[in-house]
């Protein structure tokens, strides 16, 4: 049976074109990967420091002008609209075959996908900053036509900078908001920002001069006389005034009574209380300020390099949707989209082509909503036998890693690169402030030669912080080499409770998706400690 959401692991395109069903989704919501200021001139075919390319090494991996990327750019042209070929073609004569083309031939397909999807009634939103935002509207502009762009909208995404040697700093992310069809849902009682009480803006202040005595409450006064000079029925005296006003006398009275009109003083115009905290706020404009950005003490923070502040994406998902619409998110990255559609009663589909990302989003769904949560979520493309795990291991032997580590509640490595050999680590508590460290190293080739075990139990030996190493193998059985290293590594006693664990420990994939898992102190959770604090998770599968 299928369940109200859907977690995709994989590649976005044969995902959308496999998996969602046109007209079926009412808002999509996209932050793609995109290049930021550090490594501007990458994207364009200059090079820059090691260490801005260190920063887009994912980025770098993907976007460049490749024969596949020459494939799909002619394919383009073939089953796409008129208007979009004309939009790659003229960006291929200006851009030529760099990156910054790659990059528009990735998401082409994918934009034209996402409007597919989209109900008649649905929006897109496509969120990147100024590097690619122009050419990205124009590429908008052909899929959706241009009549349906409804905002440019500005999210100022970081607070004052040092100025520049030769530019203004860049502080704002853009987010294109597109209509499937002028039948695009819109909740006007969204769009508005209650009132701060405490920073009221100087012209509330003297629109709401009066404050209640008692309540404290700000309030202005409104007039109630009647723009119809013809209405007998409502033509009476009041508090010694005649006028044609806009209530019955009954309905006047009683707002009298209840404090809601008053005279200010004999004689004057009665007039009607209109109080601040009743009023819907401010009118959302297209410039956002009063969102902040992640810092580093943020308590939604994950450590996810391009994560972005859930209220944002509730005030979108507000804006467009209601209760039980479908919210769809491409590139999920660490899951604050479908964390939001999930809080705000919303059904959601998130896919995401690394495995690392899938997984910390069902850890954070879990540790924000409670693990019943995933009673409701269909997680497809993770490896249920080792048939589908041998393929994720052809297909990406990097995700394959991140995989096998996070089966045992552990953090795998950002980069594949100068990891020593280790893959991944799980933390532990050692006593009330100490934190024990489990190193982790997974191999996918048939024969594990003793020389890499000796490896493995030298690093856990030499490491100041770590206690215990595990390898993780896709070949059931090791070597008697090296399963006699492991055998003879020796035992270490945990301090707090004096329970004794082997040093070192092997486990096969087999194991693990049967449910067997090594024997280890209980782990601390990878992702989520940000969020609510260090948090202990059991060691049972993963995916229960």
């Amino acid at each position: 049976m299928t369940k109200m959401n859907r977690l995709f692991y994989g590649d976005n395109l044969p995902v959308l074109r496999e998996h969602v069903a046109d007209e079926s989704v009412d808002l999509v919501y996209l932050d793609p990967p995109f290049n930021s200021n550090r490594s501007y001139s990458v994207i364009f075919g200059k090079k820059v420091s090691d260490d801005a390319n260190a920063q887009i090494q994912a980025f770098d991996d993907t976007w460049h002008w490749t024969a596949e990327t020459d494939r799909l750019y002619r394919d383009i042209l073939v089953w796409t609209n008129t208007d979009v070929g004309d939009a790659m073609e003229a960006f291929r004569k200006l851009l030529g075959e760099s990156d910054a083309m790659a990059y528009l031939v990735m998401m082409a397909p994918r934009l034209y996908e996402l409007r597919r999807a989209l109900k008649a009634t649905g929006s897109l939103v496509l969120h990147c900053d100024p590097t690619m935002s122009h050419y990205l509207k124009v590429l908008l502009d052909a899929i959706f036509g241009a009549k349906n762009l409804r905002n440019e909208l500005i999210w100022q995404r970081t607070g004052s900078k040092a100025l520049q040697s030769q530019r203004l700093p860049n502080n704002h992310d853009v987010l294109l908001l597109y209509g499937k069809s002028g039948q695009t849902k819109w909740n006007k009682s969204a769009a508005y920002v209650p009132y701060d009480i405490n920073d009221l803006p100087p012209k509330t202040v003297a629109k709401y001069s009066h404050i209640e005595p008692g309540t404290g409450r700000r309030y202005r006064l409104s007039d109630l006389t009647n723009p119809n000079h013809d209405r007998p029925n409502l033509t009476y005296e009041f508090l010694g005034v005649t006028k044609v006003w806009r209530w019955t006398r009954e309905r006047m009275q009683k707002a009298y009574e209840d404090g809601v009109v008053i005279q200010t003083a004999p004689g004057r115009i009665p007039q009607m209380k209109r109080y601040l905290d009743d009023s819907a706020g401010l009118p959302l404009h297209d410039v956002w300020t009063d969102i902040p950005p992640l810092n580093s003490q943020a308590a939604e923070r994950l450590g996810y390099p391009t994560q972005k502040p859930l209220a944002l994406l509730e005030r979108l998902i507000k804006l467009m949707t209601d209760e039980g619409d479908v919210v769809l998110d491409p590139f999920c990255g660490c899951g604050t989209t479908v964390d939001a559609a999930q809080k705000l009663d919303r059904k959601w589909i998130g896919i995401d082509i690394t495995y690392i990302s899938v997984d910390l989003i069902i850890k954070r769904l879990m540790a924000t909503h409670g693990q019943s949560v995933m009673d409701g979520v269909d997680v497809d493309g993770i490896p249920y036998d080792i048939q589908s795990a041998q393929s994720l291991f052809d297909r990406s032997p990097f995700d394959f890693e991140r995989w096998a580590v996070s089966m045992l509640h552990a953090q795998p490595n950002e980069k594949q690169v100068g990891d020593k050999g280790i893959d991944g680590v799980r933390r532990f508590m050692l006593d009330g402030s100490h934190i024990g460290k489990v190193l982790i190293s997974v191999k996918g080739g048939k024969n594990v030669q003793p020389t890499f075990v000796r490896d493995l139990a030298g690093t856990v030996a030499q490491a100041r912080d770590a206690q215990l190493g595990v390898l993780i193998t896709l070949n059931d059985q090791l070597t008697r080499g090296s399963q006699q290293v492991i055998d003879t590594a020796g035992f270490w006693t945990h301090p707090a409770n004096g329970q004794d664990f082997p040093v070192l420990q092997h486990i096969s994939v087999r194991e693990l998706l049967a449910g067997k898992r090594p024997n280890l102190p209980a782990a601390l959770a990878p992702y989520i400690s940000a969020q609510r604090g260090v948090e202990m998770v059991d060691q049972g599968a993963l995916f229960g």
